[in-house]
């Protein structure tokens, strides 16, 4: 078979990279792996227990497991070479532990130079706008809460009780509650 109809036939693009090796070959070597199937059942679980105690979550534990393994498998490692094995989650273990310290540094430093609430500015055309702003944002938040969806977000009541997790009767009377605080809070004194 020539080049040309090689690349055509074979749909795994990493046998280009094998070249001129013997692919039969190289898959006896594979093939003779598949005793990884039953050390991965014997060794794992005590793998998973070495690998969670730096770890969070058994979710984590089994990452770094996986890992270890395709890593310990793809190097070609003797599978009796089980202390190399231990390393290996070791070593990856505390790769993901310094991973993890870093992205929660970032996280804080990010959430620390954040202001607290962002709130939406807007520039107001007058004093009305400016002033039912202020009267607005000085709503209880149960009822601000509900005034924004009904008026700006165009919600019904139905709407607004199933995204609030309330009856649509509670929905109707924050949004009566918040119209009467309005009113109270912008007549003129």
């Amino acid at each position: 078979m020539n080049e040309k109809n090689s690349d055509r036939t074979d749909k795994f693009v990493g046998w280009r990279r094998l070249g001129n090796k013997d692919r039969e070959k190289v898959m006896d070597n594979i093939a003779s792996h598949e005793n990884w199937k039953s050390c991965f059942s014997e060794i794992g679980p005590g793998l998973l227990l070495f690998a969670r105690q730096w770890t969070r979550s058994a979710a984590d534990a089994e990452d770094i497991v996986q890992e270890a393994f395709v890593k310990f498998w793809r190097r070609n490692h003797q599978i009796n070479n089980r202390a190399l094995l231990y390393a290996t989650v070791r070593s990856i273990a505390l790769d993901f532990i310094r991973r993890d310290k870093r992205r929660a540094r970032r996280e804080a430093t990010v959430f620390a130079d954040a202001d607290p609430t962002v709130e939406p500015q807007f520039e107001w055309e007058d004093e009305a706008q400016s002033a039912l702003a202020a009267a607005v944002s000085c709503l209880p938040h149960d009822q601000r809460e509900v005034l924004v969806l009904k008026i700006w977000n165009e919600l019904t009541f139905s709407e607004i009780a199933g995204a609030l997790g309330i009856s649509q009767n509670t929905a109707a009377s924050r949004y009566r509650y918040a119209l009467a605080n309005l009113k109270k809070s912008l007549q003129p004194q």
